[in-house]
């Protein structure tokens, strides 16, 4: 693409030469002899370079700077005076230019500025560019700030997703670590509560006697100590959202006051004779089996049902080992920045411990590993030994053949643990198919013989 230029100088013999000099060098040149023409220039033609002469008449070149402003959009304007001085180069590059130049100068000083100013747009626009797609992954692969590429999470993102712009009840079922909260925060910041409240309550938290008073609110009097009245989380969060965390753990007496909310949409504080309306939306998370704590006779029934309307499980990790790299690169990413650690990657050896690993405390615990990492880190990639013993003792037992495989055909074997070992090495690789051929120790054309052979996605 064609680059254009306006040049702004009062004098013509400068004008005109650097007008033959950018020409000559492929460039489209206008010039303007002050501010005042300059200012019609840009209004009807784009320029991705500007040379600006600080002394000029009607209007100098600092103040078309002030008086330009937006209209410049996205130009490297580059600042020229014989008069010069350091303070007002400074207050130049405050204004908005992106360079200023000495008269006299050379004409290599101007192709050089020209080079560096051209290499600061090109990058600027990658910049851009990379952080649309990295939006677009972000939003194609997550839900509110959680990522997968597995088919599994997916399938509940796209469900959030759907559920999030109904006040329907949601009860989030998954083990600790395995991101309840944040599909809860999903679901309230992608609906149509999301301009008001969301507030956690963590139903284990708070002891039982003070937890009444917490979620309902109290009168003044209502008990000893409370001199006077106290709003309650649920009226604080009328028009937003409730999230209920480990709702299992909610005690029985207070579960019956959970229920009159869920089907009249009151509350009454501790200690009032009168009721309350109030509207929010409630979302519940456990990592109980709510079924087994009914039976039991730790929950009741009818708020079971209540609140399963409808159900999210979350999948422990190790059901969904392909979404480690995805997560490991999320968070050494994260912790990167946050620790000012320059660290860009993990080995193979590293992520072949953590593929093999049980993660009894899932995403969380990964993330807890990955800081670790970080922080033991010496180099640029995160190895082995930046983890703790314990994911290496923790690891899963090595899959064994027969554990695959119950026939006696050396072919139907040999074809299974191919397939296996393919998919782990793509696993390991985020889909990299030339890391994984070198994993292995295979030809590239091989592999993808291989992969289209075995039906590998």
């Amino acid at each position: 693409m064609e680059k254009r230029i306006l040049i702004i100088d009062d004098e013509e013999n400068m004008r005109h030469m650097l007008t033959a000099l950018l020409t000559e060098s492929g460039f489209i040149v206008d010039s303007a002899s002050d501010g005042m023409q300059a200012m019609q220039k840009i209004e009807e033609t784009h320029y991705n370079f500007i040379f600006c002469d600080i002394r000029m008449p009607n209007m100098d070149g600092l103040t078309f700077l002030k008086t330009a402003g937006a209209k410049l959009e996205d130009a490297n304007v580059i600042m020229m005076s014989a008069y010069g001085n350091i303070d007002t180069a400074v207050e130049a590059m405050k204004i908005g230019a992106y360079d200023y130049i000495s008269k006299p100068f050379k004409t290599d000083e101007i192709l050089l500025i020209l080079k560096k100013a051209a290499e600061r747009e090109r990058l600027k626009n990658e910049n851009i560019e990379l952080r649309e797609q990295i939006k677009g992954i972000a939003e194609s692969a997550g839900f509110g700030k959680m990522i997968a590429k597995s088919k599994a999470m997916k399938a509940i993102f796209a469900l959030a997703a759907n559920v999030a712009q109904y006040d329907t009840t949601v009860l989030i079922i998954g083990a600790s670590g395995t991101g309840k909260e944040l599909i809860a925060r999903g679901l309230h910041y992608s609906g149509n509560r999301s301009k008001n409240n969301l507030i956690s309550i963590n139903c284990g938290g708070i002891p039982e006697a003070l937890l009444e008073s917490e979620m309902f609110g109290h009168k003044k009097g209502a008990f000893t100590g409370a001199h006077q009245n106290r709003k309650g989380l649920f009226e604080a969060a009328n028009g937003g959202t409730v999230f209920l965390d480990e709702v299992s753990d909610l005690p029985f007496s207070l579960q019956v006051k959970l229920l009159r909310v869920l089907q009249e949409n009151e509350i009454r504080p501790l200690g009032d004779t009168q009721s309350m309306r109030i509207d929010v939306r409630i979302i519940a998370a456990t990592s109980k089996n709510l079924e087994k704590e009914v039976e039991k006779g730790n929950f009741r029934e009818d708020l079971f049902y209540r609140l399963n309307v409808l159900p999210i499980r979350l999948p422990p990790l190790v059901d969904r080992t392909e979404d480690i790299p995805l997560l490991c690169r999320h968070f050494i990413d994260r912790f990167r920045m946050k620790l000012k650690k320059n660290v860009t990657d993990i080995s193979p050896a590293a992520m072949s411990m953590l593929l093999a690993h049980n993660w009894p405390g899932n995403v969380r615990e990964l993330e807890n590993m990955i800081e670790r990492a970080v922080v033991m880190a010496e180099g640029n990639s995160l190895l082995p030994e930046n983890f703790p013993q314990s994911i290496l003792d923790g690891s899963k037992k090595s899959l064994k053949m027969e554990d695959l495989f119950s026939g006696l055909s050396i072919k139907t074997g040999k074809e299974i643990l191919e397939k296996n070992l393919i998919r782990r090495a793509l696993e390991e690789t985020g889909g990299n198919r030339t890391r994984a051929a070198r994993l292995l120790e295979i030809s590239h054309p091989s592999l993808l013989s291989k992969i289209k052979a075995y039906k590998i996605s």
